[in-house]
């Protein structure tokens, strides 16, 4: 096992359970384009950008963003704190950084929300950097979103580096980057998903997370 210097972390899925307040937005903004759909049907869009989600469902770029702001009426309002922290998380932060980590959030999430996510649970103070996605959507696939950690983080050694996360997009996004990656399954990517991508490690609990980065 590496010992890793740099720790970049996912935030949907990963650091906290935001089903509840995600699936709410998806459905307040599909109904107002008259779709109905179960809410178990919406889980799978947790953690890819939401303009990619919403693509499914309209027949253009351009239609899909609009549904994104639609989305944010609500999210930005209630949607973002119908959040919740994962067990064990603030823990393992507290470990990390009193072993010196240099621990970094990495997310398609507007940074904006992010930050405040962070702020709400009283977690911000662990992160040295903090890279999400721009409001104007840009700057949301995976890849930008590390390159951009990067780019703030002098000395950055990519063999130095894991990128922890719950989907698909969070293993091929560091692998651009030549990072090691640590799968969880306690977010919603199945086995399925992540295995396909080959990632370093594969953990089933944040315990076997903290375990596996000490």
């Amino acid at each position: 096992m590496k010992t890793y210097e740099f720790i970049l972390f996912d935030l949907d899925g990963t650091l906290t359970d935001p089903q509840e307040g995600i699936v709410n937005s998806i459905q307040y903004a599909l109904k107002r384009y008259g779709i109905e759909k179960e809410n178990h049907e919406l889980i799978r869009f947790i953690g890819p950008p939401l303009h990619t989600s919403f693509r499914e469902f309209f027949d253009t770029d351009v239609q899909a963003f609009e549904a994104v702001d639609v989305y944010r009426e609500y999210y930005s309002d209630k949607g973002i704190f119908e959040n919740i922290l994962f067990e064990g998380i603030p823990e393992l932060l507290q470990t990390l950084q009193q072993k010196g980590k240099t621990i970094c959030l990495a997310t398609s999430k507007p940074q904006f929300f992010a930050e405040q996510i962070l702020d709400h649970f009283k977690i911000s103070h662990f992160f040295k950097v903090i890279v999400g996605a721009n409001l104007d959507g840009t700057r949301t696939e995976k890849r930008e979103v590390i390159a951009e950690v990067i780019n703030q983080l002098p000395g950055f050694d990519p063999a130095k580096a894991v990128m922890i996360g719950d989907r698909k997009h969070d293993i091929i996004g560091a692998k651009f980057h030549n990072m090691d990656t640590i799968a969880v399954l306690f977010g919603y990517g199945t086995l399925a998903e992540l295995e396909h991508e080959q990632p370093t490690y594969v953990v089933k609990t944040v315990g076997e997370l903290g375990g596996l980065l000490k």
